[in-house]
């Protein structure tokens, strides 16, 4: 059996590398967005009460709650629950990176099936964030 050149053993490497780094992906959904670099305009009215958790609860509670298990989940991590406001505070870039819109972004990965989001409600949704959630 002849040894791999130099050049041959790096580009092995590099082939296993990129293999690894795409298959231990272990859901079908891209991990990163883009920031929609919204920001909290000073007339909000929006509150979890009036719009966060009609928002949740009719687009990410089918799989983020916490009585959803196993197949159910539809991968959804599961760190990801989103039962209260304290638990959307603490996974709120990645919900701006990926389900709301602002001037940088529009990120429509999330909800991944049923019932979707208007722009306007993502909107809304990157507002609401960058205003901390209140």
């Amino acid at each position: 059996m002849t040894k791999p050149s130099r050049s041959g053993a790096a580009w092995l490497a590099l082939a296993c590398a990129l293999v690894f780094s795409v298959g231990c992906d272990d859901d079908d959904h891209d991990e990163e967005g883009t920031p929609t670099a919204s920001v909290c305009p000073t007339t909000q009215t929006l509150t979890y009460a009036n719009f966060g958790q009609a928002f949740f609860d009719s687009y990410c509670q089918r799989c983020h709650a916490s009585t959803v298990t196993g197949a159910a989940r539809m991968d959804a991590p599961t760190d990801h629950i989103f039962d209260m406001v304290q638990d959307i505070h603490l996974n709120a870039d990645h919900i701006d990176e990926l389900a709301a819109a602002g001037p940088a972004a529009v990120n429509m990965e999330m909800p991944p099936n049923g019932a979707k989001p208007t722009d306007t409600e993502r909107r809304q949704l990157g507002e609401w964030l960058a205003c901390g959630a209140p």
